[in-house]
């Protein structure tokens, strides 16, 4: 009891009461400072401004309170930890990396307020049972499951109190903080990542949208045989509540005991998507969370869920991605960087040196779908790879940008598939995926 207590913390609602956490967010990191500053001083040292703001304890205040407010604050702390943490300073990058699977559930007061607000003070009747404690939680909003009166077994997705309303204030107070404390770098221009980093998240707060991307999908995989999408269901769906059904399976990353074979497969099977989200569909389910990915052992289908980050990509685009890929496979540097060009990476305008320094990034995030044959994730060590190689980019400060803001959500999602062959140990022909999609620059 007392640990669910623990994780139980009130949203809060108002632009006053948002700000104040902020506030509460400065301050202590403030308060740390002089108190680590004292400490140092003390120990005979001399200790520099900006060591004293990047120490562990001041990046947990700032993790803690970010994880509190649920929300844009505590989006863009996980969009600055997966997408830019090869150019943050280690200690925050690190403390950062827990929003990634980090959120309190709403105590029960509050949520009882959301479904009388969405239902009325009748709301159970609509309900044979509804379960308090929550299946998940996330960013906007957490996720119940519930019987109808007509037997459906299905789940509620309820957005947290005050999340959609205060997206625009939350990061632009999260810059602020960023900017006056030097959290940041000061020559990282993380401008368009905060102003796609509004746009998305509007689109995830938006159930309704949500919603339609959910039957997208059901239209588009509805009939595929490695894939289970759960039905949404209208009659119960609100702006801030989207009900769909209740889709069971075990969760995909504990998958690491199956026989290898299965593993990759089921592997395979996600590359493909992919591939077919981005040529195909142009639309993708961008956030790669492994908590929207479950497994059904006696069909061997994936069910997918949660579709608030979807992404709708332009033809040019994938076209363009397409480009690249061609280049990196094909070892032309030349064509990468002229690829890299047309997606607005501005490499051409870079040193020859910076230019060898992208290509051999490409080179390695994009190696599993150059190598010919089964590509083993595990021991490519991709991640390690692409650290260590992000240790040399600290020469090329002048040239460092947020990558473009398809590219961000794109490469989100790979680096989450990568992250999960690693987990699992699979291995899969990704060239054999890529191949039939790169022999024309036509969709």
């Amino acid at each position: 009891m007392n640990s669910k207590k623990n994780q139980e913390r009130a949203i809060p609602k108002t632009r006053l009461g948002r700000l104040g956490r902020i506030a509460k967010m400065a301050g202590g990191v403030a308060s740390g400072m002089i108190g680590e500053g004292a400490r140092q001083l003390a120990q005979g040292k001399r200790p520099k401004v900006s060591d004293l703001l990047l120490t562990p304890s001041n990046a947990r205040k700032v993790a803690d309170q970010l994880a509190t407010m649920r929300g844009a604050a505590m989006k863009v702390g996980q969009l600055l930890s997966m997408e830019t943490s090869d150019f943050l300073p280690p200690e925050l990058a690190n403390i950062l990396a827990q929003l990634r699977n980090r959120a309190f559930i709403m105590p029960r007061g509050q949520l009882i307020d959301s479904l009388i607000s969405a239902y009325g003070k009748d709301w159970e009747s609509k309900f044979e049972h509804f379960e308090f404690e929550p299946l998940a939680s996330a960013s906007i909003g957490q996720v119940h499951r519930a019987t109808t009166l007509d037997q459906r077994k299905i789940v509620l997705k309820i957005q947290y109190p005050g999340v959609a309303e205060s997206i625009d204030s939350d990061v632009d107070n999260i810059a602020t903080l960023f900017k006056v404390t030097n959290l940041l770098p000061k020559h990282m221009d993380i401008t368009e990542l905060l102003r796609d980093a509004k746009l998305q998240l509007h689109e995830e707060a938006n159930y309704v949208q949500e919603a339609a991307y959910l039957d997208a999908f059901r239209e588009a995989l509805g009939d595929n045989k490695d894939y289970v999408i759960p039905e949404h269901h209208p009659d119960l769906s609100t702006e801030r509540i989207l009900a769909m059904d209740f889709v069971d399976g075990e969760p995909i990353e504990s998958l690491g005991d199956l026989d290898p074979s299965i593993v990759d497969n089921l592997m395979k099977k996600m590359f493909e998507l992919t591939f077919k989200e981005l040529f195909e569909l142009r639309l993708m389910q961008t956030d790669a969370n492994f908590a929207n990915y479950l497994f059904q052992h006696d069909t061997h289908k994936i069910a997918l869920l949660d579709f608030g980050a979807s992404r709708r990509f332009s033809k040019r685009f994938a076209i363009d991605y397409k480009r690249l890929l061609r280049a990196v496979t094909a070892g032309d540097a030349q064509a990468t960087i002229l690829a890299a060009d047309k997606l607005g990476y501005k490499a051409s305008d870079a040193s020859q040196s910076y230019q060898e320094f992208l290509i051999e990034v490409f080179a390695i995030a994009l190696e599993p779908f150059s190598k010919p044959g089964l590509y083993d994730f595990k021991s490519a060590q991709l991640s390690n790879r692409l650290s260590q190689l992000s240790q040399d980019g600290y020469s090329f400060k002048e040239f460092w940008q947020t990558p473009p803001t398809d590219i961000l959500y794109l490469h989100r999602k790979l680096g989450g598939m990568y992250m999960l062959a690693t987990r699992l140990g699979a291995r899969v022909n990704t060239h054999a995926i890529a191949s039939p999609y790169l022999q024309t620059l036509a969709l």
